[in-house]
């Protein structure tokens, strides 16, 4: 199993969350998150003054997927999260050694 992790733009959520329910991505978590990557933050200006915002706003979707899924997940996202302009996110995929359903003790991918 695998962990999948999107750090996308706000305004790139509805589109990214739509698609993948049409590829059968059945559940996610989302959590609205701040940051920033290489470019350190963003100049902004109102009423004429200039000031920095060095946290951007982003959202964090995590999912957890079957080995064989991660793949088309992951282009998926990419598909829909892209605008090709600085601040469009990152893609962490790590290994999941062990999923348990609370509600009934389901271990495994059966958890899922």
């Amino acid at each position: 199993m695998k962990h999948i992790i999107a750090v996308i733009r706000p305004e790139k959520l509805e589109d990214v969350r739509q698609a993948l329910e049409k590829v059968g991505c059945s559940g996610l978590m989302i959590s609205e998150t701040e940051g920033h990557g290489e470019q350190k933050g963003i100049v902004q200006q109102w009423r004429g003054e200039k000031y920095k915002v060095d946290l951007i706003s982003k959202i964090k979707l995590e999912i957890i997927v079957k080995d064989e899924q991660a793949d088309m997940i992951k282009k998926t996202i990419i598909e829909n999260a892209r605008t090709g302009e600085i601040g469009d996110g990152k893609i962490f995929i790590s290994n999941v050694d062990e999923v348990i359903r609370i509600r009934t003790g389901e271990a495994g991918e059966k958890a899922l």
